[in-house]
């Protein structure tokens, strides 16, 4: 398969020519979802799902630049930009799922059956999530100015570095939530109304989605430019940007799980941590 041109210093940004159809479909199914992301946050202010917008954001003007890039492959600009906003936006992802658990413990009453107490949980998974965007940022920033193979090599070892961190620090997020689900299945002090088992398997979905897509761009970067992957676009659409879409599209959820009075049919704004009495859910809906 011939190689599109090389930078006059030698190096290959890209190793096929990208397939114009498919990054405009795929921008425009991410400028969709988050869009409809954009109106519910807008409507319920579920703050928690900003970072979620922002990464959504980062896929949308990181696959339009894969298109300006189909008839620019040898220039650095397009190709940087959608190199690294692609590369970052699922840690976005990840900080919001984080700060749903949260919430979806404090929701069911059950503070007390979780590992780590909600409110050092987002904290301690959101602050190593920041440190993964440092490094994958810092890494992706070499790689764009790299003028050797040393620093080409030192950027790819830090992305994969920062990859594998984030793989590590979301199994024990999944073991947290796994161990909360088994101690809440035990009791029955908790808020029955509140609708905790959903939360948890809309959690695992988009926990697994992530995760996915973190593994491939770790085995991505350890087999270098010379690996399978790199060098085949369908890949990247496939176990990158498909698992993406399906967690924005998964987590439109949030705006609609909720507690509803088993009479009255009132929901309680997970945002909230509230639970109404049936007596409360008649006032309101007089």
């Amino acid at each position: 398969m011939a190689l599109p041109p090389t930078l006059p210093g030698g190096y290959q940004l890209w190793y096929y020519y990208l397939f114009l159809a498919g990054g405009i479909a795929v921008a425009t199914i991410f400028l969709i979802l988050v869009t409809t992301h954009l109106y519910g946050i807008i409507k319920t202010r579920h703050r928690f799902c900003i970072p979620l917008l922002i990464g959504g954001i980062f896929e949308v003007i990181g696959y339009a630049f894969r298109v300006v890039a189909h008839h620019n492959t040898n220039s650095t600009t397009p190709y940087a930009i959608q190199s690294v906003l692609i590369l970052l936006a699922p840690i976005l992802f990840a900080a919001s799922v984080y700060m749903y658990l949260g919430r979806t413990i404090i929701g069911a009453h059950g503070e007390y059956l979780s590992m780590i107490k909600p409110r050092f949980l987002t904290k301690i998974f959101v602050t190593g999530d920041v440190f993964c965007f440092m490094i994958q940022a810092g890494g992706g920033g070499m790689l764009v100015t790299a003028n050797d193979s040393s620093n080409v090599e030192l950027g790819e070892h830090m992305i994969l570095g920062g990859l594998i961190l984030q793989v590590i620090i979301f199994v024990f997020f999944v073991m947290v939530a796994i161990r909360f689900h088994v101690r809440m299945a035990a009791t029955h002090h908790h808020n029955t109304l509140f609708q905790w088992r959903k939360s948890l398997i809309t959690t695992y979905a988009l926990s697994f989605l992530i995760m996915l897509r973190n593994v491939v761009r770790a085995v991505e970067y350890g087999m270098g430019s010379n690996g399978y992957i790199l060098r085949h676009e369908w890949s990247t659409f496939v176990f990158d940007g498909a698992p993406m879409m399906a967690v924005l599209l998964i987590s439109l959820t949030w705006y609609k799980i909720g507690v509803r009075c088993k009479s009255q049919q009132t929901e309680i704004d997970v945002e909230s941590y509230q639970m109404m009495t049936p007596s409360k859910c008649a006032r309101q809906q007089r």
